[in-house]
Protein backbone atom coordinates (compact mmCIF):
# COMPACT_ATOMS: atom_id res chain seq x y z
CA UNK A 1 0.00 0.00 0.00
CA UNK A 2 0.97 3.69 -0.94
CA UNK A 3 -0.02 7.17 0.38
CA UNK A 4 0.83 10.34 -1.85
CA UNK A 5 3.35 12.73 -0.15
CA UNK A 6 0.96 15.63 0.74
CA UNK A 7 -2.22 13.04 1.93
CA UNK A 8 1.08 11.47 4.37
CA UNK A 9 2.36 14.92 5.76
CA UNK A 10 -1.43 16.36 6.04
CA UNK A 11 -2.50 13.09 8.04
CA UNK A 12 0.47 13.03 10.59
CA UNK A 13 0.11 16.54 10.89
CA UNK A 14 2.45 18.38 9.81
CA UNK A 15 0.50 20.50 8.07
CA UNK A 16 -3.18 22.13 8.67
CA UNK A 17 -4.38 21.77 5.47
CA UNK A 18 -3.56 19.37 2.57
CA UNK A 19 -3.05 22.67 0.37
CA UNK A 20 -0.36 23.52 2.74
CA UNK A 21 1.46 20.14 2.58
CA UNK A 22 0.95 20.03 -1.24
CA UNK A 23 2.89 23.95 -1.25
CA UNK A 24 5.19 22.66 0.82
CA UNK A 25 6.03 19.78 -1.17
CA UNK A 26 6.07 21.80 -4.70
CA UNK A 27 7.78 24.24 -2.88
CA UNK A 28 10.74 21.96 -2.08
CA UNK A 29 10.64 21.98 1.34
CA UNK A 30 9.66 18.27 1.64
CA UNK A 31 12.27 15.77 0.37
CA UNK A 32 12.03 12.21 0.11
CA UNK A 33 15.23 10.08 -0.27
CA UNK A 34 17.46 13.64 -0.09
CA UNK A 35 15.67 14.32 -3.66
CA UNK A 36 12.34 16.79 -4.24
CA UNK A 37 9.33 15.25 -5.24
CA UNK A 38 5.84 16.14 -6.58
CA UNK A 39 3.11 16.08 -4.30
CA UNK A 40 1.80 12.90 -6.37
CA UNK A 41 4.37 10.62 -5.16
CA UNK A 42 3.63 7.68 -3.66
CA UNK A 43 5.09 6.96 0.24
CA UNK A 44 5.86 3.67 1.38
CA UNK A 45 6.41 2.80 4.94
CA UNK A 46 10.25 2.61 5.73
CA UNK A 47 10.91 5.74 3.71
CA UNK A 48 12.88 8.77 4.97
CA UNK A 49 11.60 12.47 4.44
CA UNK A 50 13.21 15.61 5.33
CA UNK A 51 10.40 18.46 5.77
CA UNK A 52 11.32 21.88 5.99
CA UNK A 53 8.89 24.04 8.34
CA UNK A 54 9.77 27.55 8.97
CA UNK A 55 13.11 27.62 11.09
CA UNK A 56 12.54 24.05 12.03
CA UNK A 57 13.91 20.83 9.81
CA UNK A 58 12.58 17.25 10.89
CA UNK A 59 13.96 14.12 9.11
CA UNK A 60 11.15 11.23 9.84
CA UNK A 61 10.72 7.45 9.01
CA UNK A 62 7.74 6.57 7.73
CA UNK A 63 6.04 4.29 10.12
CA UNK A 64 2.79 4.08 9.03
CA UNK A 65 0.25 4.77 6.56
CA UNK A 66 -3.11 6.81 6.25
CA UNK A 67 -4.98 8.98 4.05
CA UNK A 68 -7.55 10.17 7.08
CA UNK A 69 -6.48 12.79 9.21
CA UNK A 70 -6.84 11.48 12.93
CA UNK A 71 -5.80 12.39 16.34
CA UNK A 72 -2.61 13.77 17.18
CA UNK A 73 -1.60 10.79 18.73
CA UNK A 74 -2.60 8.14 16.00
CA UNK A 75 -0.69 10.93 13.93
CA UNK A 76 2.57 10.48 15.91
CA UNK A 77 2.47 6.71 15.22
CA UNK A 78 2.78 7.38 11.51
CA UNK A 79 6.60 8.19 11.87
CA UNK A 80 9.57 8.16 14.19
CA UNK A 81 12.02 11.22 14.18
CA UNK A 82 15.67 10.83 13.85
CA UNK A 83 17.38 11.40 16.72
CA UNK A 84 19.94 13.92 15.17
CA UNK A 85 16.81 15.79 14.15
CA UNK A 86 14.80 15.81 17.46
CA UNK A 87 18.06 16.94 19.12
CA UNK A 88 18.50 19.74 16.53
CA UNK A 89 15.17 21.17 16.61
CA UNK A 90 15.31 21.02 20.71
CA UNK A 91 18.61 22.77 20.47
CA UNK A 92 16.55 25.47 18.01
CA UNK A 93 13.52 26.09 20.12
CA UNK A 94 15.80 26.74 23.44
CA UNK A 95 17.94 29.38 21.78
CA UNK A 96 14.79 30.95 20.18
CA UNK A 97 13.32 30.67 24.10
CA UNK A 98 16.90 32.59 25.36
CA UNK A 99 16.73 35.27 22.75
CA UNK A 100 15.51 38.30 23.70
CA UNK A 101 12.41 39.74 21.73
CA UNK A 102 13.43 43.44 21.26
CA UNK A 103 9.10 44.63 21.46
CA UNK A 104 8.84 42.73 24.66
CA UNK A 105 10.00 46.08 26.50
CA UNK A 106 7.99 48.46 24.79
CA UNK A 107 4.62 48.92 25.61
CA UNK A 108 2.09 51.54 24.42
CA UNK A 109 3.45 54.67 21.94
CA UNK A 110 6.62 56.29 22.13
CA UNK A 111 6.77 59.12 24.03
CA UNK A 112 7.80 62.79 22.64
CA UNK A 113 11.25 62.55 23.07
CA UNK A 114 11.15 58.48 22.04
CA UNK A 115 9.55 59.83 18.50
CA UNK A 116 11.94 62.46 18.50
CA UNK A 117 15.15 60.35 18.37
CA UNK A 118 13.58 57.97 16.15
CA UNK A 119 13.29 60.67 13.73
CA UNK A 120 16.73 61.78 14.19
CA UNK A 121 18.03 58.11 13.76
CA UNK A 122 15.82 57.42 10.30
CA UNK A 123 17.30 60.58 8.87
CA UNK A 124 20.73 60.00 9.97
Amino acid sequence: MSVRVDKWLWAARFFKTRSAAQQAVEGGKVKLGGERVKSSKDVRVGDEIAIHIGAHEWTVRVEGLSDKRGSATIARTLYSENEASRLKREEQIALRKLAAEPAQERHGRPTKRERRQLERWREG
